[in-house]
Order: structure tokens, then C-alpha cells, then sequence
């Protein structure tokens, strides 16, 4: 089928959910590039296009669309006037968009207004702040929707979308973490210096809507992870007002026992956390990937509010010292059942099956009003 398709990827974490889709893409026969924007393109995150660019087979457009302390809705305007003039001289059949950061609703907004074929991926679940925002109006913009769950699917029909749009294939990511990750824990610890001993993994992400008690939720979370003795590797924040202030804390804490990581490429993260302790902090990690694998993990403060079921995860707040100590003492080291809530690691399979049928690419863009049943 002689179309292509163009991802649209701002942080290493959703390139972690793309990638899979884009490698199924590619060998089934379409054109893939990416749009590289956002994170990617910050040395002080790890500059992780360049992980874009070791995929094989696709072509790689890169986009600054932000300065460091640019405000989220500068980015969104800067975003939406390049990819806008992107598209029109590039003409993908597909966008892929993912999850809730701004560029994607920057993306989804610039093909909603010029009639480009959309697909959001990840779109219909509910967590924190205005991420959740994002997300739904992702889905609104969109004309077409491939949701990790049965549930997820439910809340896309629920905003008016057409449920024969609606693809149910599980989150990409955990295609990778099915299988093995390609390195050993010998090799991640040597690649990024990581000291022999159990560890736990943080990754704290700031908050949006409670910038102004970021500094202070980190120095309590960080505090007690610190006085608890034992050994992290904490995977560096992302670039949302507040971050500084939690590079404030992190900068801080005593470098023999807390290994502090811009990025990991992506085989290395699978395999630091298939032999990790717990992981603690507020990323969608902790609620999807790690009872997947069945690590333990606590998620801290609202960013992830009612995304979580799985038994492998605790919840406390940045300040409840007990209930951090309590998870430490009692579920590190502790192994769970593997929780397939968010799929099974079939994504990409499931994601070539549609997008290989004709019926995909047919149908107006004209999208309208669904009532759900």
C-alpha cells in the first residue's frame, strides 16, 4: 500500500510507544518518517533524537519549537506554525499523534483544520491535571483512535468519536517488555555507571497545576528516599513548569547512592527495570509498564490520579513520610504477578492489521457528532 505516515514524537517516552508502531508500519510496506520535536531536541534531557535517528528505514525531520523556560502555550503556537508548514509541503496520509503533551495537540489541531487523516494513540484514560485535558481534546481532533484498553475505548465513544474509529490494540511500549530487552544488567550498569547492589528506580515529574509546590512535594519525596538508605537511579524530569525546581532538589542528594540520568535509550530502561527493587515517583511508568513487568511501584501525588488498578501499585502523597517508608520496608524486592490491564504486547501486530485494511484509509474526515448507546 503505497501511502505514508508520518509520527509525531516530543519525549522519549512516547518515541518508547511509537517506535513499535512505526517499525510495523515500515515493514509492511508504507513510507514512515518522524516529526522530532519537544524534549528531544534539549541537551538537558538527554538529547534523545538521536534514538530517532537510529531507526532504520525512516526518515527523520527535526523541530526546536521551544526555548528553556518558553511557557506551555508559546510551544503549542510555535508547534502548530512548524508542523504546519510541514505537512503542507510534505503531504503525509497519516499522522500519528500520541497521549497528552502539547505538541501532539499542536499536531492534531493543525491536521484537524487542514482535513489531514489523524490517529491518536493512547487517547480515552484518565490521570492528573491538564495532561488529561490534553488528551481528550486529542481525541476530539482526531479522526481515527488506537486505545490500550476496552475501558479506554468506552471514554472515546463517550466523547461523540465513531466507534468503528476506534482500535483496541493495548500500549505499544509493552511490546518491548515482552521480550528481552537485547542487553544484559551487566551492560546497563557499565553504559551508565550504576554501582553494584539493589536499587529503585524515581522518575518525578513536575506537576503543571501545582507548580508552585513542586520544589517543596520533591524535597519531602526526595528526603525520605534519602533517609530510607537505599540506593536509586533517578531518571530526570520533564521539561513542564516546575522542573527546575525539582533539579534543585535532585542536584542535591548525595551522588553515591542516587545515579541521576538525563535518558536511557529504551532497551537499557526495560532492563534496569526487569531487575529494579520498586520504582517510586508520579510517571506513567509506574502505572502501566511496571505492573506489566511485576515491579512493584508507589505513585506519588495526583499526576496519575485513577489510572492505576493493578495490586502491584501503592499510592501516597509526596509528603506521607509513613506510607513511603511502609512500601520501602515492606513491598521492595517483592515480585508480582505479570497485570495485562493495559494489553498484552501485541500492539504493533494489531496496529499493522488495521492500517493494512482499505477500510482504514476510506470515509470522509467531515468528522460528526456520535451518541453513544
Amino acid at each position: 500500500m503505497n501511502k505514508s505516515i508520518l509520527f509525531v514524537t516530543g519525549t522519549r517516552a512516547d518515541f518508547g510507544k511509537m517506535e513499535p508502531l512505526a517499525i510495523a508500519a515500515r515493514d509492511a510496506g508504507f513510507t514512515v518518517s518522524f516529526f522530532v520535536t519537544g524534549m528531544h531536541m534539549l541537551d538537558r534531557y538527554g538529547l534523545t533524537k538521536l534514538e530517532v535517528h537510529r531507526t532504520s528505514g525512516v526518515t527523520v525531520h527535526e523541530f526546536l519549537n521551544q526555548r528553556a523556560g518558553d511557557p506551555q502555550d508559546m510551544i503549542l503556537a510555535k508547534t502548530v506554525t512548524g508542523f504546519s508548514d510541514f505537512v503542507a509541503e510534505h503531504k503525509p496520509d497519516l499522522v500519528m499523534i500520541h497521549g497528552d503533551r502539547v505538541e501532539a495537540l499542536a499536531c492534531a489541531l493543525v491536521c484537524a483544520t487542514n482535513y489531514i487523516r489523524c490517529a491518536h494513540v493512547e487517547g480515552g484514560e484518565v490521570s492528573g491535571t491538564i495532561d488529561e485535558i490534553f488528551r481528550h481534546c486529542n481525541s476530539k481532533l482526531a479522526s481515527h483512535h488506537f486505545v490500550s484498553s476496552d475501558e479506554a475505548a468506552k471514554r472515546v465513544t463517550a466523547l461523540g468519536e465513531d466507534c468503528t474509529k476506534i482500535y483496541v490494540i493495548g500500549s505499544p511500549e509493552l511490546d518491548f517488555h515482552s521480550q528481552p530487552s537485547g542487553v544484559s544488567i551487566s551492560e546497563v550498569r557499565t553504559r551508565y555507571a550504576i554501582p553494584d547492589g539493589d536499587f529503585g528506580i524515581c522518575v518525578f515529574h513536575p506537576v503543571t497545576s501545582e507548580a508552585a509546590t513542586m520544589s517543596s512535594q520533591a524535597r519531602s519525596l526526595f528526603d525520605t528516599l534519602n533517609s530510607s538508605g537505599r540506593n536509586f537511579v533517578i531518571i530526570a524530569p520533564n521539561n513542564d513548569p516546575g522542573s527546575d525546581d525539582i533539579f534543585s532538589v535532585i542536584d542535591t542528594l548525595p551522588k553515591d547512592r542516587f545515579r541521576v540520568l538525563p535518558s536511557m535509550r529504551f532497551a537499557h530502561f526495560s532492563e534496569l527495570m526487569k531487575n529494579a527493587s520498586a520504582i517510586i515517583g508520579n510517571s506513567s511508568v509506574g502505572v502501566r509498564e511496571a505492573p506489566f513487568i511485576g515491579l512493584p511501584s508507589l505513585d506519588i501525588g495526583s499526576r496519575q490520579t485513577n489510572r492505576a488498578k493493578s495490586s502491584s501499585v501503592y499510592f501516597a502523597d509526596a509528603a506521607e513520610v509513613n506510607k513511603i517508608n511502609i512500601f520501602l520496608s515492606t513491598q521492595w524486592g517483592r515480585h508480582f504477578d505479570r497485570d495485562d490491564g493495559f494489553g498484552g504486547g501485541s500492539a504493533a501486530r494489531r496496529f499493522a492489521d488495521v492500517i493494512c485494511n482499505e477500510d482504514f484509509w476510506a470515509g470522509s474526515l467531515q468528522k460528526t457528532f456520535h451518541d453513544a448507546n
